[in-house]
């Protein structure tokens, strides 16, 4: 196994799928301080961010990624919450992978929900209980090019998915939205019969060739610092609620 990388992720992929790709350390959907605990529990040479929890629980800090790239950590990202992060990060150093995080990188001001979907506890997987909107409207994009539905369609379908909140969103709940609204049966119909085996994930494509590039090459710790040095600030220690923890870090030199 590849004790020197800690990847975080749940609804994405399942780690036993993950697993198939590259054997490492795997932890369940990053939050708020957990870059913090494991660089002091595992010192990994790098860090793979896919997906994070939200909402009712803090979400993975800007902060704590910059004080772990600043002690030579390589933080990639992708898919989800990695992609996001590393479309905002990567003038500072974090390393994005794949088509989501191009697409943030072009687009700052895209939505953070387009990736999101529910989930449940960790306890249980993490498994996914919706599908991201960016999922559903790349299936619709290669419906209409099969030739399933036609633009329009595509276009109010689009729409109605946008129009759903994220945690109510899913392709059943998106047919059952659409059969409820004027629209062509026919083309709903086929879509319908279409998606059981035409839907595509973008979000777990990019996290299986991220984790598939990262499988044959041997990371290496910088013996230099990040050129963006990371200040340690009592807000981003109060944030963190590891005093203690950092401290202990600050005085090994890590």
């Amino acid at each position: 196994m590849r004790d020197d990388i800690v990847v975080f992720l749940g609804p994405t992929l399942s780690e036993t799928q993950a697993r198939t790709y590259l054997d490492a350390i795997y932890r369940p959907p990053v939050g708020c301080a957990d870059v913090v605990r494991a660089v002091a529990e595992y010192a990994p040479a790098a860090i793979v961010l896919i997906d994070g929890v939200f909402g009712e629980l803090p979400a993975v800090r800007h902060q704590e990624i910059l004080w772990a790239i600043a002690r030579g950590v390589r933080i990639y990202g992708a898919a989800s919450i990695g992609a996001l992060r590393a479309a905002e990060l990567a003038p500072q150093g974090m390393i994005g992978h794949g088509l989501i995080y191009r697409w943030y990188r072009r687009h700052p001001l895209a939505e953070d929900a387009d990736v999101t979907v529910p989930m449940a506890p960790a306890a249980l997987g993490s498994r996914a209980l919706g599908d991201a909107l960016i999922d559903i409207r790349l299936t619709l994009k290669k419906a209409e090019r099969a030739g399933v539905i036609e633009r329009r369609l595509r276009g109010d379908l689009e729409t109605l998915a946008r129009g759903l909140h994220f945690s109510e969103r899913s392709f059943s709940r998106l047919l059952t939205a659409a059969e409820n609204n004027p629209g062509p049966a026919g083309q709903l119909q086929a879509l319908k019969a279409w998606l059981k085996t035409g839907v595509t994930s973008r979000k777990r494509e990019d996290a299986v060739n991220l984790l598939t590039y990262l499988a044959d090459r041997k990371i290496k710790i910088p013996k230099k610092r990040h050129l963006h040095a990371f200040e340690l600030t009592e807000s981003f220690a109060n944030d963190m609620e590891y005093y203690n923890m950092i401290d202990s870090l600050l005085s090994k030199g890590t």
